[in-house]
């Protein structure tokens, strides 16, 4: 080669291909803005839809003619509540108004399997199970419901179970079912799992201690005059109690036949209805002046001299 001659091009290194760079970047991208729309459409990464538990029998609506005797004292045995006095006027100003709050479907759907399985060991109707959590927590988002113990401290958790009622003979209401849990499958993942069981603010340990005192107390997937009395034991027995029992059964019953809404409020209609067949003669009941007490004369005969 010539002395100032520039070495020909054709010996130079040619430069790397940039096609299959740009040919991967555009696949990546592809790739990426499909997956986008896969989200946005809700294909992926959203959770299923949970549905409710299937409901047993469906209800009808009672009639007076379908009332039993009157349930004021509870049978021997049965786990009741007994609210003080302080405590049932602040529940009959509970059940007397509307929650506030919007319960969405998303929170809804974390205590469908643990209403399954209460209802599937203890054999008692979901429906009623999930008219007591409403009456009594809104559904677990009430204030304070995790924590600490009611305006009455006495009761607290997702069902308001009373902690302190019992005695060094008797033990206090939750004592008594707080190992429900044992007898059913925990799911595997829901919402305030406690770190320790028995837990009265674990949904699944709550829940399942409310279906197993309705059905110590005789409810089952009927929702007739036993899981009125069911409701009445679980509450109370006084006029409040009445008023409970009514609309805890009512909305059950207006669920089973209508579907289950979780935001709707009960028909007057029905609670009309369940008061005339079951709550009537239990409030008469109540009401009825006690026959005075009889003197030791009268109840031994007369006294002789």
């Amino acid at each position: 080669m010539a002395a100032g001659e520039e070495t020909p091009a054709a010996h130079l290194p040619a430069p790397p291909s940039e096609r299959r760079a740009w040919i991967l970047a555009c696949v990546v991208a592809g790739v990426g803005l499909v997956f986008l729309l896969l989200v946005l459409t809700g294909l992926v990464g959203a959770r299923g839809s949970v549905a409710p538990p299937p409901v047993p029998l469906v209800a009808s609506t009672p009639v007076p003619a379908a009332a039993v005797g009157p349930a004021v004292a509870a049978p021997a045995g049965a786990l009741v509540a007994r609210p003080s006095p302080a405590e049932q006027r602040e529940q009959r100003r509970a059940l007397l108004g509307a929650t506030q709050t919007h319960i969405s479907r998303r929170w809804m759907e974390g205590f469908y399997p643990i209403y399954a399985t209460a209802q599937r060991t203890f054999g008692v109707d979901w429906l009623l199970i999930a008219s007591i959590h409403r009456q009594e927590s809104a559904f677990s988002t009430a204030p304070g419901i995790y924590g600490g113990l009611n305006f009455a401290h006495c009761c607290g958790g997702p069902m308001q179970f009373n902690v302190t009622n019992g005695t060094r003979r008797v033990p206090s209401t939750w004592a008594l079912v707080s190992g429900s849990y044992l007898f059913g499958q925990r799911p595997a993942s829901y919402d305030h799992a406690t770190a320790g069981h028995p837990s009265i603010y674990d949904d699944f340990d709550s829940i399942m201690a409310a279906a197993h005192l309705l059905s110590a107390d005789g409810a089952g997937y009927q929702l007739d005059a036993s899981a009125w009395n069911a409701a009445y034991d679980y509450y109370g027995h006084d006029l409040t109690g009445v008023l409970y029992a009514d609309e805890v059964l009512a909305r059950a019953i207006g669920w089973s036949q209508h579907g289950f809404c979780i935001n709707c409020g009960v028909s007057p209609r029905l609670i009309d209805a369940v008061e005339a067949a079951y709550g009537a003669p239990v409030r008469a009941a109540l009401r009825a002046p006690r026959p005075p007490a009889r003197s030791r004369g009268t109840e031994r005969g007369p006294v002789r001299r």
